[in-house]
């Protein structure tokens, strides 16, 4: 029987990766997007009418709804994926306690509105559902300079065990990842705003925070969240997994910046 999800974020790195996955495996696939621009690609795309795009803020219960209402017309909503993310450093010594929790808000709002909407759609049609929810190695590792990123992330894990909690009953189950770096369009952007020599030695480094020796592509993100989605992980619920490469068991981090 064919399902639906939701992805926001769904226009680059991960979520399109994720998109693209779940939509080659016969599923419908809503792809909520903030810019345009970054969903040009689904306008041909072979999926056709079973790659469905929602231009809007994911923070925003009216833009969710919207999304819901598309997934749900197509065919029985299955899974959520709350992967739209925003990076934006600060520091209480040099922001006021209000800039650091609107920063934090950027994050945490997205998946709280995410995982409501979702929610209340699975109890609304008595059928089961995966959330996944995408956080990262910082919510357990920070670096300097990332506290609204990092507080965001570690409160979106909480979440995902709250509601893993209370909502496991109703046979909905709550999930998270936690990448460590991926390379993404965000990623080669910023190897591309470096000379070659410079660029090579962030590959360096970065390869050098992993176990594996390398960050991870976007599909292998989408692979794992793939997975949580699956009946595979029926009795998954309330794990935050890492797929991180083992960057945060390794624990050194030279990205730290002083």
């Amino acid at each position: 029987m064919s399902r639906s999800h939701v992805v926001t974020g769904g226009g680059r790195g991960i979520g399109r990766a994720l998109v693209e996955r779940l939509a080659a495996a016969g599923d419908t696939v809503v792809a909520v997007e903030r810019d345009p621009a970054a969903l040009t690609w689904a306008d041909d795309h072979p999926a056709g009418g079973r790659l469905i795009v929602v231009t809007g803020d994911a923070a925003d219960e009216r833009v969710t709804e919207r999304a819901a209402d598309a997934a749900e017309a197509a065919a029985p909503l299955a899974g959520w994926v709350n992967n739209a993310a925003v990076f934006r450093d600060a520091s209480v010594h040099s922001a006021t306690a209000r800039q650091i929790l609107e920063l934090i808000a950027l994050n945490l709002d997205a998946a709280v509105a995410g995982c409501a909407t979702a929610v209340r759609r699975f109890l609304a049609a008595g059928t089961p559902g995966a959330i996944v929810n995408v956080s990262s190695h910082q919510a357990r590792q920070a670096v300097p300079g990332s506290l609204p990123y990092a507080t965001a992330k570690a409160a979106i894990e909480g979440m995902t065990r709250a509601l893993a909690v209370e909502y496991g009953p109703r046979d909905i189950r709550v999930n998270a990842v936690a990448p460590g770096s991926v390379r993404t369009e965000r990623y080669d952007g910023l190897l591309a705003s470096r000379g070659p020599a410079e660029a090579a030695r962030v590959e360096q480094r970065m390869a050098g925070l992993h176990p594996l020796g390398r960050v991870a592509d976007a599909r292998e993100i989408a692979a794992a969240i793939a997975y949580l989605l699956s009946p595979d992980a029926g009795f998954i619920t309330g794990a935050t997994v890492p797929v991180d490469g083992g960057r945060t068991i390794l624990a050194h981090d030279p990205e730290a910046r002083s």
